[in-house]
């Protein structure tokens, strides 16, 4: 009996040094981890809107708007050492808060070291009904030349550290942008449509998903 109860304190022993080699690996890892991520602290990535090509853009009665576009959005990672995963990324235009086309879906991309990408992808929302307040403030709008629609990007994205790769993000992306319709404009017609060269900065927000 006296041996059954020593090899099972001795079992019990090794078990707690191995449950505490692990914790304590753990914990080294954990602090590893966050001294790397703490000395090269990334940068979020900077959004420029380049341009936007209007092929449509019409309200009908009694409160339908058409618009169809196509943008240029060029992203450009500014970190020397963090690549960046973009797991989903969605973009639209809206007007005055309201969703005006379809989200359209960004490929998966993934975005190395001081590297820039550029995606062009076709906005259109197809008789989109508009609150008739907003209605109102868009004839006005287009009657005074000028409509500001703001192209907004949102999804989810990775940091990559060499092999390490991070949880996932919220990122939010938000891209002002004033359409002129009568008068001078800097549009160039393309065909049936107008190109509008902008270069607009875009204001980004990247928080850590729940």
């Amino acid at each position: 009996m006296a041996d059954d109860c020593g090899r099972h304190d001795d079992k019990q022993q090794l078990a707690k040094r191995v449950a505490v080699a692990i914790f304590g690996f753990l914990i080294v890892f954990a602090i590893v981890v966050f001294l790397v991520w703490a000395i090269l602290h990334p940068t979020q990535p900077h959004f420029i809107l380049q341009d936007v090509t209007i092929y449509a853009f019409n309200l009908t009665a009694p409160n339908y708007l058409t618009s169809n576009m196509q943008i240029t959005l060029v992203s450009r990672n500014p970190n020397e050492r963090i690549g960046i995963y973009y797991h989903k990324l969605d973009v639209l235009a809206s007007y005055r808060n309201q969703q005006i086309t379809l989200p359209t879906l960004i490929p998966r991309t993934y975005q190395g070291h001081q590297d820039v990408t550029v995606w062009s992808p076709l906005l259109y929302g197809n008789a989109v009904p508009v609150a008739p307040f907003l209605e109102v403030g868009l004839n006005q709008d287009m009657n005074a030349g000028m409509v500001l629609l703001n192209v907004k990007a949102f999804g989810q994205l990775k940091w990559k550290v060499g092999t390490w790769i991070s949880g996932r993000y919220q990122i939010n992306i938000n891209c002002p942008v004033y359409i002129s319709f009568t008068g001078p404009t800097k549009a160039i017609q393309v065909g049936v449509a107008m190109k509008y060269q902008l270069v607009q900065s875009c204001s980004v927000d990247i928080s850590l998903l729940n």
